[in-house]
């Protein structure tokens, strides 16, 4: 990307599409995603996730997502951690949907 010569990222087209991309796009070298992060980042300043776009999507997202850092997915979590304190999945949007997946979800 000639706008950011710095970024090293293996899809170049994507910065300054409109869409908030996370981690090495969401950078300072890489023009906060050519400024498509930069309200993401005035709001969740140190939320650091692979997709921005599932932060407030309306479905609570498990780990990385549903921290203080991320305001609890962007709240989508709030309802669920009140409901199972402590429980710390990847998928917490399948707890309750009539299948039993196992192991941590047990």
């Amino acid at each position: 990307n000639k706008k950011y010569p710095g970024c090293d990222v293996d899809y170049p087209y994507i910065i300054g599409d409109g869409f908030c991309h996370g981690r090495e796009y969401n950078t300072e070298v890489c023009g906060w995603d050519g400024g498509d992060c930069i309200d993401f980042n005035k709001k969740y300043p140190d939320c650091d996730v692979e997709y921005p776009s599932q932060i407030g999507d309306g479905r609570c997202d498990g780990r990385e997502y549903n921290t203080e850092e991320c305001g609890w997915d962007g709240g989508d979590c709030i309802d669920f951690n009140k409901k199972y304190p402590g429980c710390d999945v990847d998928y917490p949007y399948i707890i309750g949907d009539g299948f039993c997946h196992g192991r941590e979800y047990n």
